[in-house]
């Protein structure tokens, strides 16, 4: 918000010797400036001098370390009146939002800078993993084979992280548009146009109310997921394809066209129920409307384009009997348009799709077609039509004409069918034991199955899935809950049997634990005809979710036990024999602590790789990522590089949640990269040749035997001080804006599964939304220390450093370990955590466990600094350290002014009828700025 002049960027930062940071800081400094405008416009000089005032001492406080500094900041907070502390705070949020978006756009503009400086290809590009793997030699036909094969899914899910308003990103996304525009030469008027466009959108930004002020529903969340398909998804994903066939004919000369669609999109937005009442059979059609109606909107729109585009006139050139036959079916019968085949049969195509919408539930189409025509049975038959007419114009002097809008329409009808997005479902195995329990019940069989023990469970289960009858009967009166359960698989049936197959194929279950908790989803099936016993043809592939610590270490005991059953071992040969299953980021670690989660992921893999290879089964890993490091969050390209050997092989499956999604894939060039990482990362994971020599071998056996130690010293020291600590519920309760958290309008889904103020019961979600709130971050870094300084005591020091360091040099696993900690510890701020702890009432506790926190923190800086000889954070990536270092002097005052009004707010509510609006508005604004101050929320 300092009030200085900016020019628009002119490349200089390119030249020799030039900061390559420049444009981003005169883009900062812009938008600040821009700000700062709005800001005396709208509130007025006084409330802009007391913002740039705090700004100014909160700099040098960081700055400087001014410990007069700090005690003048907290000063002037205190005394800001309630309309004086919304504005700041709303100011302060506002730019760390357009820091943001300067941040996306500079990314953008030296990766452009990179490419067309003709470098070296750059890491996480697919032409990088090329390179890597034809060096390694690795043939082209591996390689095509990988792409014909492989399955690679990101999986939008909706769960409470996300802060920001669809309004608020859509002005956002303007801004970055504009900010983009600037790094184009602009006349003087242009660049005047562009300043005043800029300054209305952030001015319509502070007039934009920020929060929601009722609860989002299952709706609104699939609409803001949906956002992202237009904004990115349906031209960057069929232009990525395009991009890698061209990198594979450039390494390896003319390749085939890849036809597969091994990059495909998922959703748990409408289908998940774990947890969320609001979910259900409703929801799931509702989802699959929405999904369907916003690609045939694409695709109506795109063949619309291409009708105006393809005006050749067979008085010209030729076209193929097949287009002809095509154009001849369209009900275009003008005669203006007799020569023209290929605009007659895109009004064809238009009309099918029409009627295709129109079936599948879609009403709005503002474009009329010119007549009847039969809508498509499947996706397959419009992808057909339009090979028929690249296929014309490739033989008939026409491909250049295929490039971009005919080859993106086809791809993209490839990936994305008329479903858009494969919804997954999900439900825990608490409820599939009741339902059967009920189904059973009232079948006059077995009258208390969740009473048996696990032996009787399974033969119990096997003897009924053997049986040609039902359990269930329309004549018989069931629970709200069995109906429901039952209803959400008939909608599922319906669902794929209207949208095609891959509209809904997987079936996740929470909380497995048995190997009767995959019998039950079976049985469940079968009841409501998605298993077809005789035909051994299941629908909805069964997928185990393995959360905490004990269920990770279960998970190949289970996985080997089920596999051996004759019933299971047919259906997953008629699945391909393949198998997913779902690893848990967030329960772990909450369970367990950051180490101990990494470890027993990284054991649990490892073993299901054992397990499935001597099944002769095909694993594909689905991995339950969260936003933040506690939550198994972090870049995507370094994890999977991570991944266990064996653990990939072209199989990879990753959710994308709450604010993540945003941060990637907001912006279109941002969100191509993204997709590219995941595909580069997933290739060279699964291709690049591993060493096989003895020595290699017994030194990762040796440094995963160090892991095993550490990990259990680590467990201990989070157990201990999470669970097993007298008062640590009240201290959590109180030191952080958890409660707050709660209130806010983020989701559909509650923050805790109970109504309990047990650790045990609440969602990692908000567990680690609250740490990061009060710069805390403790689930990404708490027991490392601690855990590392008892193993080295205990033996030689020396040599017990030196094995650790050889393990952050040559084990992936280890180094991104560290990696991503050292990210976390970079965003972790003692200082203003010490002011959260001041909300503890308790001084004894306070004083306890704060001294526990901060001795771990201090123990875990000097061992990370002893491993990795780095005694600054963040070394290997300068850039995120400055960006982070930047951004702490906007993100102080945030901090400091929620603790002031959480303080106002509590002491205010302990008395009834004196709740102040206001003040609980500006803890919730402020929630909103740090989260987007940090990139992390939950």
């Amino acid at each position: 918000m300092a009030n200085q002049s900016s020019a628009t960027n002119d490349q200089t930062a390119e030249q020799p010797g030039a900061d390559k940071d420049a444009p981003l800081k005169e883009d900062i400094r812009l938008l600040g400036r821009l700000l700062g405008d709005v800001l005396r416009d709208q509130e007025g000089e006084e409330v802009y001098a007391v913002v740039e005032t705090i700004r100014q001492t909160a700099v040098r406080f960081r700055r400087e370390a001014d410990a007069g500094a700090a005690k003048e900041l907290d000063g002037m907070l205190k005394i800001l009146t309630r309309e004086q502390t919304i504005s700041v705070v709303r100011a302060f949020s506002y730019f760390s939002h357009l820091a943001n978006i300067a941040e996306d756009q500079h990314h953008i503009r030296r990766r452009r800078a990179h490419l067309l400086a003709g470098s070296k290809p750059q890491q996480g590009s697919v032409n990088f993993a090329l390179c890597k793997l034809k060096e390694a030699g690795v043939s082209q036909e591996t390689v095509s084979t990988f792409f014909q094969d492989a399955l690679i899914a990101p999986v939008l899910t909706a769960h409470p992280t996300e802060v920001q308003r669809k309004s608020i990103l859509d002005a956002e996304h303007d801004i970055a548009r504009l900010l983009a525009e600037r790094d184009l030469p602009l006349t003087p008027k242009e660049q005047a146009a562009n300043l005043h466009l800029l300054r209305a959108r952030i001015a319509t930004l502070w007039q934009t109310r920020m929060l929601r002020y009722s609860k989002l529903t299952v709706a609104d969340e699939i609409e803001n997921a949906l956002s992202y398909y237009r904004i990115t998804f349906l031209r960057e994903l069929p232009g990525l394809y395009d991009d890698i066939e061209s990198d594979i004919a450039a390494h390896y000369g003319d390749s085939k066209a890849i036809t597969a669609p091994y990059v495909q999109m998922g959703s748990w937005i409408g289908g998940d129920r774990d947890g969320n009442p609001n979910v259900n059979g409703g929801t799931m059609e509702h989802a699959l409307t929405r999904q369907a109606t916003t690609i045939l909107d694409f695709y109506l729109e795109e063949a619309h384009l291409l009708g105006a585009e393809l005006s050749v006139s067979t008085l010209m050139i030729a076209c193929s009997p097949q287009l002809q036959a095509l154009a001849d079916q369209s009900p275009d019968t003008s005669d203006h348009r007799a020569d023209e085949p290929y605009r007659r049969a895109l009004i064809g195509i238009y009309a099918r799709l029409a009627s295709t919408a129109r079936a599948l539930g879609a009403t709005n189409i503002l474009r009329k077609e010119v007549g009847h025509a039969e809508p498509y049975a499947t996706a397959a038959g419009f992808s057909a039509d339009l090979q028929v007419l690249v296929d014309s114009l490739n033989a008939n002097h026409g491909a250049v004409l295929v490039q971009p809008r005919l080859s993106t329409l086809k791809r993209a009808a490839d990936i994305f069918g008329f479903h858009l997005a494969s919804l997954d479902m999900r439900q825990s195995s608490d409820i599939h034991e009741r339902v059967l329990g009920e189904l059973f019940a009232k079948a006059g069989g077995q009258p208390d199955y969740p009473s048996l023990d696990e032996d009787a469970k399974v033969a119990l289960l096997l003897s009924e899935l053997a049986q040609p009858r039902l359990l269930y009967s329309p004549y018989i009166a069931y629970s709200a809950e069995t109906d429901s359960e039952l209803g959400v698989l008939r909608a599922a049936r319906q669902i794929r049997a209207l949208y095609g197959e891959r509209a809904i194929r997987n079936y996740i279950i929470s909380h497995t634990e048995t190997v009767s908790d995959l019998l039950e989803v079976l049985l469940l099936q079968k009841e409501m005809g998605l298993l077809r016993i005789a035909e051994q043809e299941l629908d909805l592939m069964v997928i185990p979710l393995f959360e905490t610590i004990p269920d990770l270490q279960r998970a190949a005991g289970i996985m080997e036990a089920v596999m051996a059953i004759p019933l299971v071992k047919a259906l997953i040969a008629r699945q391909g024999q393949i198998q997913e299953v779902m690893l848990g980021y967030s329960d772990s670690n909450k369970d367990g602590g950051f180490l101990t989660s990494n470890w027993e992921l990284y054991k649990a893999e490892t073993h299901l790789v054992t397990v499935f290879e001597k099944a002769g089964v095909k694993l594909r890993l689905f991995h339950g990522r969260g936003g933040t490091v506690g939550r198994g969050g972090g870049p995507s390209y370094e994890a999977i590089l991570a991944q266990p050997h064996g653990t990939v092989n072209g199989q990879i499956r990753l959710t994308e949640q709450g604010e993540i999604i945003a941060s990637k894939f907001s912006n279109k060039d941002i969100g191509r990269r993204n997709l590219e990482l995941l595909v580069a990362a997933t290739l060279e994971a699964s291709l690049m040749p591993q060493s096989a020599d003895g020595a290699h071998l017994a030194q990762l056996r040796q440094f995963e035997a160090v892991m095993a130690e550490i990990s259990d010293r680590a467990y201990k020291a989070y157990r201990n001080l999470v669970y097993e600590t007298p008062g640590f519920t009240d201290y959590f309760f109180a030191a952080t804006p958890i409660a707050e958290i709660a209130e806010l309008n983020l989701g559909s889904r509650p923050a805790s599964r109970k109504s309990t103020k047990r650790i045990e019961d609440l969602r990692a979600i908000p567990w680690g939304f609250s740490w990061g709130q009060c710069r805390l971050l403790l689930p990404g870094w708490y027991g490392f220390g601690s855990a590392i300084g008892a193993w080295i005591a205990d033996g030689q020091r020396d040599e017990r450093l030196a094995q650790l360091q050889a393990m952050f040099r040559q084990w992936p696993f280890f180094a991104t370990l560290l990696s991503n900690m050292d990210m976390v510890l970079a965003k972790t701020d003692l200082a203003i955590a010490s002011r959260y702890a001041e909300l503890v009432q308790d001084k004894e506790l306070r004083e306890r466990i704060f001294k526990r926190i901060t001795e771990e923190h201090a123990n875990t800086l000097d061992i990370l600094q002893s491993i990795t000889g780095a005694s600054e954070r963040l070394a290997g990536n300068p850039l995120l350290a400055r960006s982070i270092q930047n951004r702490f002097a906007y993100l102080d005052p945030l901090n400091h002014l929620q603790v002031e009004l959480i303080k106002r707010h509590r002491a205010l509510s302990s008395e009834p009828g004196k709740a102040d609006e206001r003040v609980h508005r500006g803890i919730h604004l402020s929630i909103n700025g740090v989260a987007a101050g940090l990139r992390n929320t939950g």
